[in-house]
């Protein structure tokens, strides 16, 4: 009587498995991954106790509806540079997501997957690890000089919006992706055009991953120092942005001025203004949050 083994029997002359040693490599590197994480929190922490320490004392609304005084550091306000902030941050979403979306949809959607689409994702990809002042250098050349849009708080969004471009972009397809051909099938199925089809039913159950590429990029924005300082934003300025044209300055600008400043009251300035960045940051944050809770809530599919 012949007895035939399975495939599942069938062990290459040699090959010893050796579990309980795997087991305990992937114990040791779960282990120090946790330590790596933990060390990391940590280190955050006494980090934002420290700016804690220095800057909590100064939060007022006077801090935040006052401009910059030179005779009197601690009566000093952050009015500016906060509306600044908002400014930046609206046209940058404004100019980011239509266009990054946009472009997401039709590298996905529309485009035919050969030489050129690959090579296109894989250039922005690229570019999202780019430094930032390069973008700053781009804008610089681009926006303030060749668009004549000058050092306005209009050519500081723009230099933000082509940083944040590609992580938008990438985000987008990566959510558009996790869509199911089920849903596009469904929709064509009834009668539905392609672009019917994206409008209503694609793009909907994509949101949640686009929301978290526009978290994403807009956290990275909004700390951003180097390409605004080389496009033209003013450390002191004692007026808030009046248009697209107008002077401005930023958070990060007047955060970096105030820490190179010896005198420990601008230090004590600096620390309450990075609690007032991290506030504004996590408003946005959390506004983006609540959107993508919703629309995961109210899913069809």
């Amino acid at each position: 009587m012949i007895t035939l083994a399975g495939p599942s029997l069938v062990r290459p002359m040699g090959f010893r498995p050796r579990l309980a040693r795997r087991r305990l490599v992937g114990r040791v590197f779960a282990i120090l991954c946790l330590v790596a994480g933990l060390v990391a929190v940590l280190v955050l922490g006494a980090l934002l106790w420290h700016i804690c320490r220095q800057g909590a004392e100064l939060l007022s609304v006077h801090f935040l509806t006052s401009y910059e005084s030179t005779l009197e550091p601690l009566t000093s306000g952050i009015k500016a540079p906060l509306w600044g902030t908002i400014w930046l941050m609206a046209l940058t979403t404004i100019l980011t997501v239509p266009v990054g979306v946009a472009a997401a949809v039709y590298l996905e959607e529309y485009a035919s997957q050969n030489r050129l689409t690959r090579f296109i994702h894989l250039n922005i990809a690229n570019l999202a690890g780019v430094p930032s002042v390069v973008y700053g250098l781009l804008g610089l050349t681009v926006f303030v000089r060749w668009c004549a849009f000058g050092r306005s708080v209009l050519a500081g969004a723009a230099a933000l919006a082509l940083l944040v471009l590609p992580v938008v972009i990438i985000a987008s397809r990566e959510g558009l992706v996790a869509v199911p051909k089920s849903l596009r099938e469904a929709a064509y199925a009834v009668g539905a055009t392609r672009w019917q089809a994206i409008r209503h039913h694609v793009l909907p159950a994509a949101l949640p991953g686009i929301l978290t590429g526009v978290i994403l990029a807009l956290s990275r924005a909004i700390g951003e120092a180097a390409p605004l300082i080389v496009v033209g934003a003013v450390a002191y300025i004692r007026a808030v942005p009046s248009g697209l044209r107008a002077p401005f300055s930023a958070m990060p600008i007047k955060i970096f001025n105030w820490s190179e400043l010896a005198a420990p009251e601008f230090v004590r300035l600096a620390g309450a203004a990075i609690l007032v960045l991290l506030g504004v940051l996590l408003s946005m944050n959390a506004v983006a949050v609540g959107i993508r809770a919703w629309q995961q809530r109210h899913k069809t599919w």
